[in-house]
């Protein structure tokens, strides 16, 4: 059946998806809808000459009396505000509020339209989000006290290691000064060949948990000459591999500010990873020079490439890759050189294809 213009109107009002109640400007409800007064269980004529503010929740009157009726003066209406209806069962509808002020010519208040929209579900997903996410944020607070108390443990653990590796150092020096059969010597190059690389990996630990714990690798920059320091570790690697070639290249003419030790640190890691991972019959390049503001430092090796996968991973902490047999370390190494270019304003970056791999660090100098 065909409905007149005036049915469709009031069907749209008495069953619309949402709550109409139109009060007069002191509050009080002079029209209600079907649908709302459904919702709370009231009869629509009951409503009628009742205060808006009574159909609230105590927590709701407060916010009608403190920022509903002010918003209304101020404004002249507002949109999406949460509020909670009483029900006649004694429950609460949680509800969202749109309210616009009518007006006669002169600007005073005629009526008051208002708008309820259920908002159980919106509420419930909205509490629900908030829960997770003081879940998440707890669960992060406590993986990262746990991170630095792990952290923490291997920074004392290194420290305290270096006594007992002190006292082993000081009693072969000792039993060196003693005649020896050709076997206790060779017992005792094993003795510091094994402390040395201890104390490698607790040095390793030792700057890993310091640059996780937030201080950094530390720097004891001076204004030297770098060529020396290079060659010192070139001699090192020679005579730990004397029968590997290593073949320098060193154009640094000018004293520039850097920290020697740290410097002999990153080249000690890259020569050495080359010298591991490099083809056994080809030479291990390494290059040093300066352009104006510039210094450039690479270590190149022929032999297979990095696979793509291990290029993405290649300065994280631990990572080692394809690990043989003569290599022994934690996976620390290249990420440790990494920091250290870091702490010295530069960075290191790797290439790798079926030529060579080069590494190049590169820092600024005044």
């Amino acid at each position: 059946m065909d409905l007149a213009p005036a049915d469709d109107f009031q069907d749209l009002f008495e069953d619309a998806p949402c709550g109409y109640v139109i009060t007069d400007p002191d509050g009080r409800i002079v029209r209600v809808n079907a649908t709302f007064s459904g919702w709370i269980g009231f009869a629509a004529e009951g409503l009628l000459g009742k205060r808006l503010r009574d159909l609230l929740t105590v927590p709701g009157r407060i916010f009608y009396e403190t920022n509903f009726a002010p918003l209304l003066r101020l404004q002249g209406g507002f949109e999406e505000v949460a509020l909670d209806v009483s029900t006649a069962g004694g429950g609460k509808l949680p509800v969202l509020v749109n309210a616009r002020e009518r007006r006669d010519a002169a600007g005073a208040v005629l009526a008051i339209r208002i708008v309820f929209v259920r908002a159980g579900d919106r509420r419930s997903y909205e509490r629900d989000l908030l829960g997770r996410e003081a879940v998440a944020t707890q669960s992060l607070r406590d993986e990262k006290a746990t991170s630095e108390l792990r952290e923490q443990f291997i920074a004392v653990l290194g420290h305290d290691l270096r006594n007992p590796l002190a006292s082993i150092v000081g009693a072969a020096r000792l039993l060196r000064r003693e005649l020896q059969s050709d076997k206790a010597l060779r017992v005792l190059d094993l003795m510091e060949a094994s402390v040395d690389r201890m104390a490698g990996l607790i040095d390793d630990v030792m700057d890993f948990a310091r640059g996780r714990l937030g201080s950094g690798i530390g720097l004891n920059r001076t204004v030297g000459h770098l060529e020396p320091v290079l060659r010192q570790v070139v001699a090192e690697l020679e005579a730990g591999q004397p029968s590997r070639v290593i073949v320098s290249d060193f154009d640094v003419p000018a004293p520039i500010s850097f920290d020697a030790g740290r410097i002999a640190q990153l080249m000690s890691n890259l020569v050495g990873n080359a010298l591991t991972y490099g083809d056994p019959k080809q030479p291990v390049r390494l290059h040093a020079s300066t352009t104006p503001g510039r210094l450039e430092l690479w270590v190149a090796n022929a032999g297979e490439p990095i696979p793509e996968a291990a290029m993405e991973r290649l300065f994280q902490p631990f990572f080692r890759g394809d690990v043989r047999p003569s290599q022994q370390g934690l996976g620390l190494g290249l990420h440790i050189a990494s920091e250290i270019a870091k702490a010295h304003g530069g960075v290191l970056q790797v290439r790798s294809d079926r030529t060579e791999t080069r590494f190049t660090f590169t820092m600024p100098i005044a």
